[in-house]
């Protein structure tokens, strides 16, 4: 059967940012500076770097 295996550590290349527009929390890349995703709720990402 296979697990759910939990990250460690962040995610490279990648951080969130706080939108105070929208009170979202916001994924980009931190090459380009695309923005990437965007939650529904209010809660941060998971393992990615908050900037």
């Amino acid at each position: 059967m296979a697990k759910n295996v939990t990250r460690t550590g962040s995610v490279r290349r990648r951080d969130q940012v706080w939108n105070s527009r929208n009170k979202r929390w916001t994924k980009r890349k931190t090459e380009t500076g695309r923005f990437m995703d965007q939650k529904a709720d209010k809660k941060p990402f998971r393992s990615v770097r908050k900037k």
